[in-house]
């Protein structure tokens, strides 16, 4: 942790992300913490805690074999530390007067929002920055994170402001730009090449309810897209798709399937994960490396997620240094705005600071 400077103002920032079991006993209540949360499934309480626990039970098995192949547990918190850390040495260089320390706050397993606020609280801030882990804001995510850090808060201290989003901000997309040119590059260039920015996807019902999420990433891949210049040929896919619904399209591995039988290379890119986990290690590396091979793929690259990337690192840094110097609760860092159809954008006035 950060040490305190002189007499300067201290300041929390709190780094939101999903959370993931730290062993075997542990992926079953992860699941539960999942899918119980109402902004994972929309009924009462009373219908959604027993459909949860029967998810849990059911996914359980496939999770625990899915996480065996990363050592029995996520690897999701002891990246969000490195981020952490990370993040407190950019912010000690851009505040040197100031006690800046960074709080992680998983949503569905350890250390959850009610023991972080704690140890917010017990830091007593002048001023609490909310900085979520998800370069494009989802009610599903940022919007639930948020919420959970607004029941557990009430009365701490501090002046709390937030940071929605940042889908296109210049360090985010010249980092992800950096990552898939090495990438890229390491594996020989093979070509010609297919680049898939892939993307947790969501049921379509929350996208036509006003969920700026599709937007977001898609605005993130065109801006990566063109950083990278021309001569790419480039899609945004979704993945981890679950249960009977109709999801957002189109998905990551119809896209691999497509692109291999074209006798394309693959370079497949995390687009919406900053951190690597079992979409990332799992998905990508295993189950869809395996689809690309089966259909004759000539070569699959899967680009690393941004983790501590300078560059990451530094954007994440100006926007905190933004929302600190800006008069609003809730700002983004970049050249971005909803529209009118974003009807759950959490910035009232639809665009940013």
């Amino acid at each position: 942790m950060t040490t305190k400077r002189g007499n300067g103002r201290k300041i929390a920032v709190v780094l939101f992300n999903l959370g993931g079991p730290d062993g075997p006993d542990a992926v079953r209540p992860f699941l539960f913490n999942l899918f119980r949360d109402k902004a994972i499934i929309g009924l009462p309480a009373l219908l959604r805690y027993p459909i949860a626990a029967l998810i849990a039970g059911t996914r359980a098995k496939l999770a625990k074999q899915n996480y065996a192949l990363m050592g029995g547990g996520s690897p999701l918190l002891p990246e969000t530390e490195k981020q952490a850390r990370a993040l407190e040495a950019d912010l000690a260089a851009r505040f040197p007067d100031a006690d800046a320390r960074c709080f992680i706050a998983m949503r569905y397993w350890t250390p959850l929002t009610d023991e972080t606020t704690k140890a917010v609280k017990a830091f007593a801030p002048d001023e609490v920055v909310l900085l979520p882990l998800y370069p494009q804001y989802s009610s599903t995510t940022t919007g639930s994170s948020l919420k959970a850090w607004a029941r557990a808060y009430r009365k701490g201290p501090g002046r709390v402001s937030t940071v929605c989003c940042y889908p296109v901000d210049e360090d985010l997309v010249q980092a992800h730009a950096e990552l898939i040119k090495a990438a890229y590059d390491k594996a020989g260039r093979p070509g010609p090449a297919r680049l898939l920015f892939s993307a947790h996807g969501l049921p379509e019902k929350v996208i036509l309810a006003g969920d700026p999420y599709q937007s977001q990433v898609e605005a993130t891949a065109a801006a990566v897209a063109a950083r990278l210049g021309e001569g790419w040929d480039w899609r945004v896919t979704y993945q981890s798709r679950v249960g009977p619904m109709k999801w957002i399209r189109p998905s990551t591995e119809d896209e691999i399937r497509t692109a291999s039988q074209q006798g394309r290379a693959l370079v497949v890119t995390p687009i919406a994960f900053v951190s690597e986990h079992i979409e990332t290690l799992v998905e990508l590396d295993h189950e869809y490396r395996e689809v690309a091979i089966k259909a004759g793929c000539p070569a699959y690259v899967r680009v690393p997620a941004l983790g501590v990337a300078p560059d990451f690192v530094r954007g994440l840094g100006r926007a905190v240094q933004a929302v600190l110097e800006a008069p609003d609760r809730v700002v983004t860092t970049c050249a971005w705005r909803c529209g009118g159809d974003r009807t759950q954008c959490p910035n009232p006035r639809g665009a940013c600071a």
